[in-house]
């Protein structure tokens, strides 16, 4: 450690510290800036600064035009830096702060993973004591010359801020002097560079003396000139500039011209012009300068005007989703009819799609789909834990480093103004002191507001109407109510084991084996394999797992091939066997990691009953389990319920108490006996009504000791009266129950209608039984009901049929 000794203070900078280069800027002690830090390299050691002492190494590049520099394309003397503040941006710059600590020079580069890292050594100024050292604090080295040529230049400069002058009169100390004057020059780099190289302070400040004498000179000449012919900022102005060495001047016709090939609306053209005057005026070095030039360059990269044709071609569509997707009817339908309208109507306001379903059913690949079908631009946003309103409105200029949001940067990546614009897990946004998020995007997905969307940063109205939206969500839950009904919810259902096994044959599988290599070998998977690897080794609704299962499959094959070849891809030994049946699976994989669900499973069924309940993954089949023992009426709920499910609980024990008779129960059971109601899998949280008649059906086997009914599951809300109410999810609930192989499913008969909706291989291999009471639930669950409940159950299920038969009868006038 060496000791760095300050006016306000000493700091101890290590031996070797992250080197980090800067593109045609020198950093001085005492300056406070903000930078944006985008090069591999740079970000690297800027992370090494971060996880270490906060300290780092800036030095200036040789050439800025070097677009990755090395050892030997950077100056070796630099400033020590501390960095205040980092915040990593959506493109993977990195937002830093930096405080100038001190001067140092690298004495040697040590190997790094990523970055450059350097051993070294202070300068001869910063190794002595304020005590030690009284010269430092007077005014030596003609300060007080340098002061007052400061204090004009700062008077003639109209890019730095008058306060400056004040700043450099109330240092007292030189060094600190040298550096505070040195940081706000509008000179060049090489300049800069040597007044921070040198060590003697009456060298730096003769070096400031002639810089300041110079620029004073050309300040003064260039105010009398423009007081005395009025000359016009811009291009009357542009002749003075380059006369007397302006820099700028060629960015700023080119940033001209940029502007006026833009084809911008009148709006913005008006709006890049006044910038383009006002940065005619700045030096290219002030920090005003470069957000000038960075609202330009957004304004223009915009496609404010540009836009793809639409193929309509129906055929062409339908053909690429179904060689792109297998099943998703309904999506594949609502994009078709899009189509069609727009071939008729020759334009269409860009709908906003809402795909809702589990993880792995093709929801994010299904846009670019969208976008392939339509020859359109595609452009993806994640919004997944995104937090900060400006993330989708932007920043507002006035903050160091702002951007546009992610909308508009989309935009400007799609190059038209009419792309497919993806908006990803628009459930997984978050909100906090910063903002909602989700209530930014209510005018993005508005077809009546997004013709004006305004974006903090641009400060100007840009029409988003053409754009085709289509967000995607695990569930509706999290989606605030305004926010969901401006779109259009298309719910992406579980696939079925055979679905699955097609997707596997017809896109996995080909698309793993290219990866892979393994093309010449021609391996193949039989069925009954995937089967294998869909029930013992998946548990998913969608086919995320199940790829990842095959791709493991793929690697042991690739490996097998190459240990036959004698561990060289061109060998000549024979080929290996690539198939794969089901009897390799343990090799492949190993031990089944799931064991698959039994409807039946157990041969004791008294107090338990399967239920069925819906998760953000998809529908699951769950037992639901009652212990009965004696005691003094306490009631235990465990499994990690939510506050609705133990309600749900509380009310199928004051049910079974109302019917206590009827079902041949003790009347005192309540004050006799303690109930002890657990559904497994404890470590995961449970929620929701829907799982009410299933703890009932449990609660009453349990009580009367009659076992429920193998191959029955239930799902429906539970009154204390005993009315079985409507629930949601039914149709991932019975696609979920046939994968468990369950025969029957009770569902109340306000559910009766989603069977429509079913696909045809659940609705001929799973039979809906509606149900509109507990006497009729207990009916068709109980092994042995009790000969009342028969009674009762059987006038309640004729009265059920003859409600439901009178609802789906057509009227007759």
């Amino acid at each position: 450690m060496a000791t760095l000794h300050r006016v306000d203070g000493s700091v101890e900078v290590p031996a070797e510290l992250p080197v980090i280069a800067l593109r045609d800027l020198v950093y001085f002690p005492y300056m406070v800036l903000p930078l944006l830090i985008g090069r591999p390299r740079s970000v690297a050691a800027l992370k090494e600064a971060e996880d270490g002492g906060k300290l780092a190494l800036v030095v200036a590049q040789k050439d800025p035009e070097v677009a990755d520099p090395g050892e030997d394309d950077i100056h070796l003397a630099g400033t020590i830096v501390r960095v205040l503040q980092a915040s990593r941006l959506a493109d993977g710059t990195v937002r830093a702060v930096f405080e100038g600590v001190g001067r140092a020079r690298v004495e040697e580069f040590v190997p790094a993973d990523d970055g450059l890292r350097a051993q070294v050594s202070l300068a001869s100024e910063w190794e002595r004591d304020r005590s030690e050292a009284p010269e430092l604090t007077a005014d030596a080295g003609g300060a007080k010359e340098v002061k007052k040529l400061f204090s004009e230049y700062v008077r003639l400069a109209e890019q730095i801020p008058p306060e400056v002058a004040g700043i450099a009169e109330e240092v007292a100390d030189c060094v600190q002097l040298g550096h505070v004057i040195a940081g706000h020059l509008l000179v060049g780099s090489a300049e800069r560079q040597e007044v921070l190289e040198a060590d003697a302070l009456t060298r730096r400040f003769d070096l400031l003396r002639e810089i300041l004498v110079r620029e004073v000179e050309l300040l003064r000449i260039q105010e009398k000139v423009s007081s005395r012919f009025g000359l016009r900022p811009g291009k009357d102005e542009e002749f003075l500039l380059e006369e007397i060495g302006g820099a700028g001047t060629a960015e700023w016709r080119e940033l001209a011209q940029a502007v006026a090939e833009a084809g911008l609306p009148d709006h913005a053209k008006e709006r890049a012009e006044r910038e383009l005057d006002r940065l005619a005026k700045l030096n290219a070095m002030a920090p005003e300068a470069s957000v000038a030039r960075t609202y330009l360059e957004w304004i223009c990269g915009l496609p404010w005007t540009s836009e793809t044709t639409d193929n309509q071609d129906l055929g062409r569509a339908a053909a690429v989703l179904d060689a792109e997707h297998y099943g998703l009817r309904e999506v594949k339908e609502r994009v078709l009819d899009h189509i069609a309208v727009l071939s008729l109507a020759k334009a269409l306001p860009g709908p906003i799609l809402f795909l809702v379903g589990p993880p792995g059913v093709g929801k994010t690949s299904l846009g670019r789909s969208i976008a392939n079908c339509l020859e359109r631009k595609f452009v993806r946003a994640s919004l997944g834990g995104v937090r900060d309103e400006a993330e989708i409105r932007g920043h507002r200029r006035t903050y160091v480093g702002a951007l546009p949001g992610r909308v508009v940067q989309g935009m400007r990546k799609a190059g038209s103004r009419n792309p497919v614009f993806l908006l990803d897990e628009v459930d997984k946004l978050a909100r906090d002191f910063h903002g909602d998020p989700a209530a930014a995007l209510l005018e993005v997905l508005d077809p009546e507001q997004n013709r004006a969307f305004a974006d903090h940063y641009l400060e100007l109205e840009f029409d988003l109407s053409q754009v085709l939206f289509i967000a995607t969500a695990n569930t509706l839950g999290e989606v605030p109510g305004p926010l969901r009904d401006r779109m259009e919810v298309i719910r992406l259902p579980g696939y079925l084991d055979t679905e699955k096994k097609a997707i596997a044959r017809q896109f996995l599988w080909p698309k793993l084996v290219a990866r892979h290599g393994l093309e010449p070998y021609g391996p193949r998977i039989d069925d009954e394999a995937v089967g294998g690897i869909i029930a013992s080794y998946t548990r998913e609704a969608g086919v995320r797992q199940l790829e990842q299962r095959l791709s493991r499959v793929a690697r042991k094959l690739a490996r097998r091939v190459l240990s036959a070849r004698g561990g060289e891809a061109g060998g000549d030994a024979a080929a290996p066997r690539v198939d794969v049946g089901v009897a390799d699976l343990p090799q492949l994989l190993g031990a089944p990691v799931y064991v698959p669900a039994q409807a039946g499973a157990g041969s004791d069924r008294r107090g338990i009953a399967r239920g069925l309940a819906w998760t953000a993954s998809g529908g699951e089949v769950i037992d639901v389990e009652v212990a009965v023992v004696p005691g003094s009426g306490k009631i235990r709920l465990t499994g990690t319920l939510g506050d609705i499910m133990k309600e749900s609980a509380f009310a199928a024990v004051t049910y079974a108490r109302s019917r206590a008779r009827l079902l041949n129960l003790s009347e005192r059971f309540h004050r006799d006996m303690d109930l002890h109601i657990h559904i497994p899998e404890g470590a995961t949280p449970k929620d929701g009504p829907s799982a009410g008649i299933t703890i009932a059906v449990a609660l009453v086997s349990a009580l009367t000791g009659t076992p429920t009914r193998t191959g029955v599951a239930m799902t429906g809300e539970i009154t204390l009266r005993g009315r079985v109410l409507v629930v949601g999810g039914i149709r991932e609930k019975a696609v979920a129950a046939l994968r468990a192989g369950v025969k029957r499913v009770l569902v109340p008969s306000a559910n009766a209608k989603d069977s429509e909706r079913l696909p045809s291989e659940v609705r001929q291999n799973l039979e809906l039984v509606p149900v509109d009471t507990m006497e009729q639930v207990l009916q068709e669950a109980m092994e042995q009901p009790a000969a009342e409940t028969r009674a009762r159950s059987a006038e309640a299920r004729a009265r059920s049929a003859e409600a439901l038969a009178a609802r789906l009868a057509p009227s007759v006038s």
